[in-house]
């Protein structure tokens, strides 16, 4: 007589709930701005964009939040990130991890066709922020790559969901998807140098080597406003599950960039410049408005 297996598909699929459950609970508490953004997505979308999220904030906080702020040294963050990228790519191939939130992100890679193309240069880049890097042009342009572009490309992978495209728009979309995030890490740059430098002892500015300059500020904000440029390009062609989330986060990030071109140099270097919550508002209202009559 056959035994039965122990686990059934059931038991998987309360594992997976769990995993998933787990990782929204980590956007909820990390990143307001993200999740409301997020809930303009349809919810089967919602869901694998959260997966993403929530491993990129898990080795985001490895690398530089809680586990430093714990007492755990350089050298043992890194070997606890490269075990990390290990047990993801793990997961990516055999489906399961004892640790949900990479759980949860493999079942998205899975079913959407991305792995260690994506993956490995994610966690490059996260190493790069544990041991300090003066980045020259090349060194940002694969740091950037890694920390923000792939993570484009795998919520474009989820937005896509199998649709068939012509190569100009595949190409246009991914373009826009790497410039998008590109663009979200250089003001990210820009809005955080006081707390990287004061705090992490960190620059990702080329041509800065004690304090950020107007020159330099205003070459960064002129990239980042050619990057929303062709961004804006791919931003029609995404699935309508996704398009307002993606233009909200746009249109966020574009105010946001504004804000910091008007402000002093000398505020930068004091002071994270934000966007007020009423203005996020009316964004998302009118996120909501476009979503409506699509």
């Amino acid at each position: 007589m056959q035994r039965a297996p122990l686990l059934s598909a059931t038991d998987l699929d309360l594992y997976d709930r769990a995993a998933t459950e787990s990782a929204s609970i980590v956007v909820r508490r990390y990143s307001t701005s993200f999740a409301w953004a997020s809930r303009l997505m349809a919810p089967r979308v919602r869901t694998h964009v959260a997966r993403i999220y929530a491993l990129v904030r898990v080795a985001d906080e490895l690398v530089d939040g809680p586990a430093e702020a714990a007492g755990v040294g350089r050298a043992e963050r890194r070997t606890l990130l490269d075990a990390l990228e290990r047990e993801t790519m793990r997961a990516i191939e055999r489906g399961y991890s004892t640790n949900l939130v990479v759980h949860a992100f493999a079942i998205t890679a899975r079913e959407h066709g991305f792995g260690a193309e994506l993956a490995a240069p994610f966690f490059a880049s996260m190493r790069a922020d544990i041991e300090p890097v003066d980045f020259d042009e090349t060194a940002l342009a694969a740091y950037i790559h890694g920390s923000a572009e792939v993570v484009g490309l795998m919520c474009l992978a989820v937005f896509e969901d199998g649709r068939t495209r012509s190569d100009r728009d595949r190409a246009l979309l991914e373009d826009g998807a790497r410039r998008l995030g590109a663009a979200f890490q250089k003001i990210n740059f820009l809005r955080d140098y006081a707390d990287d430098r004061d705090e992490l002892g960190r620059c990702y500015l080329p041509g800065v080597d004690r304090d950020l300059t107007d020159a330099v500020k205003a070459a960064t904000v002129r990239d980042i406003r050619r990057d929303l440029a062709c961004a804006d390009a791919a931003i029609p062609l995404i699935a309508p599950s996704a398009r307002a989330a993606v233009w909200a986060a746009r249109t966020l990030f574009g105010e946001l960039v504004d804000r910091v071109d008007r402000v002093p140099v000398s505020t930068l270097v004091r002071e994270r410049v934000r966007v007020p919550d009423s203005v996020k508002a009316r964004i998302l209202i009118r996120a909501l408005a476009r979503r409506a009559a699509r």
